[in-house]
């Protein structure tokens, strides 16, 4: 079932509250208050067994002249959020006012909203990179590293997370380089390692086969890391 489809299922049951949904939204669809009264009158009429509700039938609920509930509804069907329906039943042909247009525009404006709040998230997490850079470099970035840090995100395809875990690898290895990450990230790309779970793995992985436990003082450990400039495997 279609995304579409079942967000009308849901409403036809009842199962969607409009009051959250539509009262929330109607504005941004530029929706006026008379308009959302006469949309929402139309949905209790259907709601309530009268499929195809008349102008004279709207008006008697509303502080509005029949004429005028009548040029809303043209225009609301205009505007594509209002539609009359024909179906068949038991053999006869009728016709009913259908408020899918308004569930279709509704549904694709909360998508566009998630996708846009992906983009700002998106937005600000690469921004934290740079100055995580910079925070861990102790100095501004130049503007080759800067391009190269937008080159492992744009066109290697690169998380911000990913990369912010390539910088700790870099961190805990004492080899503070873009030359060193880039080699970092490179093997992952080629390990098919996309995400901060696929890190983790991975270097918990190759530390639980690789570790040397060397006696320091007492039983302290030194911990061997990752040498990825010398991985060719």
């Amino acid at each position: 079932m279609q995304q579409r489809d079942r967000l009308r299922t849901w409403i036809e049951q009842g199962n969607v509250n409009i009051s959250q949904l539509f009262f929330q939204f109607y504005k941004e669809l530029k929706i006026s208050d008379d308009e959302a009264m006469l949309l929402m009158h139309v949905h209790a009429f259907q709601q309530a067994g009268n499929p195809f509700p008349t102008p004279d039938e709207i008006s008697g609920r509303m502080q509005s002249a029949q004429n005028t509930i009548t040029g809303m509804l043209q225009n609301l069907m205009q505007r594509n959020f209002l539609a009359i329906e024909q179906e068949e039943k038991d053999g006869i042909l009728t016709e009913k006012m259908s408020l899918q247009p308004l569930w279709d525009q509704l549904l694709d404006f909360l998508h566009r909203e998630k996708e846009a709040g992906k983009e700002e998230e998106q937005k600000n997490m690469e921004g934290e990179i740079f100055k995580l850079f910079e925070q861990e470099f102790g100095r501004f970035l130049s503007p080759l590293e800067s391009e190269t840090i937008t080159m492992w995100i744009d066109q290697d395809g690169h998380t911000p997370d990913v990369i912010r875990m390539a910088l700790k690898e870099a961190v805990l290895s004492q080899k503070m380089s873009l030359r060193y990450i880039d080699r970092i990230l490179f093997e992952w790309k080629k390990k098919n390692i996309k995400s901060s779970t696929d890190v983790s793995k991975h270097t918990l992985s190759f530390r639980e086969k690789n570790i040397h436990a060397l006696p320091v003082q007492g039983n302290a450990k030194k911990v061997e890391f990752y040498n990825w400039l010398e991985d060719r495997n």
